[in-house]
């Protein structure tokens, strides 16, 4: 399992001066658009452009000028940023085309990857950038029309807002992420019993694997107040407001959420599942979680550990190096 440092936490790193000022004014941008050193970030119906080389799989990020075509093939280009070298980077999304001529378009012999499938396997920078870009592509893809008047938007401050093309309307839309909650529970032990974990399986899942329990804030809630209700929805455990800590946060562009990373501790045991939400909620002990297997290597019946890019993975770390 991986080290819990916060360094190891994945798609946390992007690397980039977002030039929040200077990409509003359009003359600037203009100007970094033509600039044939600018790095794109393709995107295709949220898979990331992905070339897998003798180190390992990395993003593909051809520049403009060995790609001309593939910026003109995009509705418009999203500037992410600019790097330590102030070249600026772009993202486009090409979902319009078939995958083969996308790819074309790139080069390189580059492929379109679920970034979910190989997260962990690519330089951390590059995960943060290309999970930066799929939150990106993902909010544009939504919010072509304004939601106070149904009119069209359109793409403002290099992609980082949009305003409703209605002048007698005009509202402005940023881009958003959804906070969740996801949250390590624990039942401290004592010298006759060993400390637990409350661990859960998604309906959703075909599999056995146990993750850390999750869940959205409702408006008018604070964090720790979301971390005490989704417990008590899910699990039927009580875990007192004062007893929640923040751990870590991760972004989750899968597809627009933002994951706040929690400990808790619970005053009470006995596990009641919402069908609804949970197949199944049980306690671990360490010695049983260090026996789960990895999720993707595991015989159809064996628990598993969560993915390896997931602050859920992160939070079962941190707990397990705490407890044992």
């Amino acid at each position: 399992m991986s080290d819990p440092n916060l360094s190891s936490l994945i798609y946390t790193r992007v690397q980039l001066d977002r030039a929040g000022i200077n990409r509003k004014d359009e003359a600037w941008l203009a100007f970094k658009k033509r600039d044939g050193l600018a790095r794109i970030v393709a995107m295709w119906r949220n898979r990331s452009l992905i070339v897998d080389d003798t180190e390992g799989p990395r993003a593909l990020l051809p520049r403009r000028e060995d790609a001309p075509k593939l910026a003109k093939a995009a509705d418009e280009m999203v500037f992410l940023g600019l790097d330590d070298d102030n070249i600026p980077l772009f993202s486009v999304d090409v979902s319009h085309l078939d995958e083969h001529d996308a790819v074309a378009l790139a080069g390189e012999g580059g492929s379109f990857v679920d970034l979910r499938q190989l997260g962990w396997m690519i330089p951390r920078d590059d995960a943060g950038l290309l999970a930066y870009a799929r939150g990106m592509a993902y909010w544009h893809k939504t919010h072509r029309y304004c939601g106070t008047c149904g009119s069209p938007t359109e793409s403002r401050e290099g992609g980082h807002m949009r305003e409703c093309a209605n002048p007698q309307c005009g509202r402005p839309s940023f881009p958003r992420t959804d906070p969740a909650v996801i949250m390590l529970v624990e039942h401290p032990g004592d010298a006759t019993h060993p400390p637990r974990c409350l661990l859960g399986r998604s309906g959703r899942w075909e599999f056995p694997l146990y993750s850390t329990l999750a869940g959205f804030v409702e408006p008018g809630e604070s964090l720790e107040e979301a971390v005490a209700r989704e417990v008590l929805e899910e699990a039927n455990i009580e875990v007192p407001v004062e007893s929640v800590r923040y751990m870590a946060s991760q972004p989750w562009p899968f597809p627009s959420s933002l994951m706040l990373g929690f400990r808790a501790t619970a005053t009470t045991a006995d596990i009641q599942i919402d069908p609804h939400e949970l197949a199944d909620a049980r306690w671990f002990t360490p010695d049983e979680v260090l026996g789960f297997a990895e999720w993707d290597q595991a015989a159809s019946n064996e628990p598993r550990l969560p993915r390896r890019d997931s602050i859920a993975r992160w939070l079962l770390q941190s707990w397990l190096n705490d407890v044992s």
